[in-house]
């Protein structure tokens, strides 16, 4: 529950990416030259490369959520965990390799997602391994057993989450009050925490529920600012 309800603010401070149903209109697919240009945008330093990459591969993080939809019924959670690994691929994708990013990107996602699974005890054996989840530079399938059966990936990501962890603790006090902070504290388990609802944050410090709510998202909006520094 503490690991979830982390990925779940780190993916709020970095993507806000809301509930994604069926009927959301994701952005199309980026061409081939469109995804090269933003990612020399990218090692150039532009924000907006970044954004864009994110943006328009949004809808490959639902479709692979929804393959685990059966396993864990909180959709919007593996929304939320799946973003955290686009962010990771966008992040560590090196197109000078001649990988395929949208099955890196694939690999990335699922494992944040089987990552959020193991350490909750949720995770059975209901997805085929063999079903396709994407392709390689030369156009070959990539099925799900391709992706558990590279062991230094989950170590990778789990190192790349302590980091965020890491940073996210160290920079807080730089940027919110006292009240901010124990908020976000209790609100996502922080500091070996169980996490709390705002109902019960509201209870316990005797404020309104919709105050909680609009501290806590003053408090993501400053964490979001600085931890994209």
């Amino acid at each position: 529950m503490i690991f979830s309800a982390l990925l779940k603010l780190l993916s709020k401070i970095f993507f806000f990416t809301g509930r994604l149903s069926g009927k959301t209109a994701f952005a199309k697919p980026l061409t081939p030259e469109e995804e090269k240009q933003c990612f020399i945008g990218l090692k150039n330093g532009d924000p907006e490369a970044e954004e864009k990459l994110i943006r328009h591969n949004l809808r490959l993080v639902a479709h692979i959520a929804k393959k685990f939809s059966s396993t864990y019924k909180d959709q919007d959670e593996l929304i939320s965990v799946g973003s955290i690994g686009l962010m990771k691929a966008v992040k560590s994708f090196e197109p000078s390799k001649g990988h395929s990013f949208s099955t890196y990107a694939a690999r990335c996602i699922q494992n944040e997602i089987l990552m959020l699974l193991r350490s909750q005890k949720k995770f059975q054996a209901e997805i085929s391994i063999d079903e396709k989840i994407g392709t390689d530079k030369d156009g070959n399938d990539i099925s799900l057993i391709d992706v558990l059966q590279d062991p230094s990936s989950n170590i990778q990501d789990k190192a790349e989450t302590k980091v965020l962890y890491e940073k996210l603790i160290r920079e807080m006090p730089k940027v919110l009050n006292e009240r901010e902070r124990e908020i976000i504290e209790l609100r996502y388990g922080l500091y070996g925490m169980a996490p709390m609802t705002q109902h019960e944050i509201a209870k316990m410090l005797g404020i309104s529920r919709s105050y909680i709510s609009r501290i806590e998202k003053k408090a993501i909006d400053e964490l979001r600012e600085i931890m994209r520094t």
